[in-house]
């Protein structure tokens, strides 16, 4: 079996999902744009994957090189790339066409036409929809894709966060420091929980620490306080080192269509820390059994949820690790590849 994606760019966590499907006896193609430069993966391509590089074909070739590889199936990443719309369109009636897409319905104009011009459009484009949670389907569902839609685009590398979560439930006590994993970027809420813990230091001084790793066009206003240790981008494997020396994760995004790294801190083990706006939550974050859910842009109220695990007894954090550990293994790189076979 042939499995064609046609996508953006690649993450680290992506390349688990494709070697667990080059695992089931199938070739995957994988087309893709450049990485970000604010989070310079270093990636170990799998045995049984060959990769693509976009800026190297142009929309004719592009469609010339798909017809040579003949995929029995079809994913699209979104439909901004005129190109891979074509190649879906061309093979359209003949595969399976997968548009995948992690964006929540808000009603938005933009989201409005997408929905009256569907019919015309994407459905003469695309015959699946395959989306991350509940907080896509309702999208995809709008655009109408009704039966066809299937959840689970995004898995964690779940089995290399499981290492870190043995660790961790080796560990008799959590570590009294928050970690944030993510870019240096407004729309990641940073400049709330640098204020929220700065503020909670203030009023009632403890040991905790925040820990952040990432960076971002915002790196050089980074706050400098004596219990905030800013680490600047880390590489996947260098991930575990921090992880092992931290407690609770928090992700305070104004906007978040998905986020991973909330399934990734899951299966590791973490209670977690992380807003209304992340897709996530809705499957890795029970509000109360593995750590709270605050309001989106609300400090008050992030003050508020870093009180409660701030202050927090080691038996329930323990309690809440485990928790997430298992909402966490609900969907794994296996499970993923089955999805696509």
């Amino acid at each position: 079996m042939k499995i064609l994606f046609l996508y953006t760019e690649l993450a680290g966590y992506v390349m688990s999902c494709f070697r667990a499907l080059a695992d089931k006896n199938t070739q995957v193609h994988v087309v893709r744009w450049p990485v970000n430069k604010e989070a310079p993966f270093e990636f170990d391509i799998p045995e049984g994957v060959t990769i693509y590089d976009r800026p190297n074909y142009t929309d004719e070739q592009l469609l010339d090189l798909v017809i040579g590889i003949n995929p029995d199936k079809i994913i699209v990443s979104g439909w901004v790339d005129k190109g891979y719309l074509k190649v879906a369109k061309h093979f359209f009636n003949q595969v399976p066409t997968v548009l995948t897409l992690d964006n929540q319905w808000n009603g938005s104009f933009r989201q409005q036409v997408a929905r009256l011009i569907s019919p015309f459009y994407l459905k003469k484009h695309f015959s699946h929809a395959w989306v991350p949670g509940e907080p896509q389907a309702v999208y995809a569902r709008k655009l109408g894709f009704g039966a066809k839609i299937q959840t689970g685009f995004y898995s964690a590398d779940t089995a290399s966060f499981s290492k870190v979560y043995e660790k961790k439930a080796a560990q008799t006590t959590v570590p009294q420091r928050l970690l944030y994993v993510g870019r240096y970027i407004t729309a990641k809420g940073l400049d709330l929980l640098f204020d929220a813990f700065i503020e909670i230091q203030s009023e009632t001084p403890s040991p905790w620490e925040l820990w952040c790793l990432g960076a971002g066009e915002q790196y050089d206003q980074r706050p400098s306080h004596p219990q905030i240790k800013h680490h600047g981008f880390v590489q996947p494997t260098d991930m575990p080192q921090y992880l092992n020396e931290t407690g609770v994760f928090v992700l305070p995004s104004r906007f978040e269509p998905w986020g991973v790294v909330v399934h990734e801190m899951a299966v590791a083990g973490f209670p977690m820390v992380c807003s209304s706006a992340i897709g996530a939550t809705s499957t890795f974050l029970h509000h109360g059994e593995n750590g709270f859910i605050f309001k989106n842009e609300s400090k008050e109220a992030l003050k508020t949820a870093l009180k409660k695990v701030m202050n927090m007894d080691q038996a329930t954090l323990k309690n809440m690790s485990l928790r997430s550990h298992e909402l966490g293994m609900k969907h794994t790189p296996d499970i993923w590849a089955q999805i696509v076979i």
